[in-house]
């Protein structure tokens, strides 16, 4: 059995990366939803009707656990989720708070995320039901995902749309900054240029792996293969560019990926 995952494109690789360093004799299937990305400019009705069927899909792969990879659907579709389906469903909103609360020496933390998880406070009440005297501050950065899908990582343009999204939160006094959207990671440098090489940014994506791989162990299904697993990917649109975007990152050659057609996900 694998590890599903599933994103609304290409972030979620940032959280297939960390699996597969923490895990790495489990087999994983990755969806990412290129057709309908981004996530984060959709009602939340329609968030989660995508997420339902996203988790349809990787279940009939025979997962024995879901990752939800994307921030917009973990803060607004994991109730419905688990609720639905008979496995584990890990989102990344809870690892990623709990990772901030303990990097933070002053309490004052910064979050970017879509405008869906931003308006969901996702972030900010996780991090408060660990400790309401923690000061949050958040801000949304529509722009930075499409960047991200269309490859744009250290465009030139990326530095001017960051110092726009970024300067109000320098002002805050932050010392530790959210990416709160799992294409962010792939934006780091930049992030990390214009917020200022003192801020500690949080890529959940670590805190998520660890989360999934303390689960599995609890549940007892733990694969004992002595090899590395396989990763299969799913996508619902342009495939070839999703093939060299995902070598590209996880520095290995991907030998397929498969495009699945939107009314495939839509049955029942």
């Amino acid at each position: 059995m694998s590890i599903g995952v599933f994103d609304s494109g290409i972030g979620g690789l940032t959280v297939v990366k960390r699996l597969l360093s923490v895990l790495p004799k489990e087999s994983i299937v990755y969806f990412g939803d290129t057709a309908r990305v981004p996530y984060g400019s959709k009602s939340n009705a329609t968030v989660i009707d995508y997420s339902i069927q996203n988790t349809n899909f990787l279940i009939k792969k025979n997962v024995k656990a879901v990752v939800v990879a994307c921030n917009t659907a973990s803060s607004i579709a994991i109730p419905e989720l688990r609720e639905r389906f008979n496995v584990p469903i890990i989102g990344v909103i809870l690892p990623g708070a709990d990772m901030a609360y303990k990097e933070t020496k002053n309490g004052r933390i910064g979050v970017i995320g879509t405008r869906a998880t931003i308006h969901n406070n996702a972030y900010s009440n996780a991090i408060k039901e660990i400790d309401n005297e923690i000061e949050v501050f958040e801000k949304a950065c529509p722009l930075f995902v499409p960047i991200v899908e269309e490859g744009w990582t250290h465009h030139r343009a990326v530095y001017e749309i960051a110092e726009e999204y970024l300067k109000d939160l320098r002002e805050k006094d932050i010392d530790t900054l959210v990416l709160g959207c799992t294409h962010y990671p792939l934006l780091a440098d930049v992030i990390q240029e214009v917020i200022g090489k003192e801020i500690k940014l949080i890529d959940s994506g670590i805190a998520t792996a660890e989360v999934v791989r303390n689960e599995i162990n609890r549940i007892g299904l733990e694969t004992n293969s002595a090899v590395p697993g396989n990763l299969d990917l799913y996508v619902s649109d342009i495939p070839t560019t999703f093939k060299q975007v995902a070598e590209l990152f996880l520095g290995k050659k991907i030998e397929e990926v498969v495009k699945v057609e939107i009314e495939e996900l839509a049955k029942k």
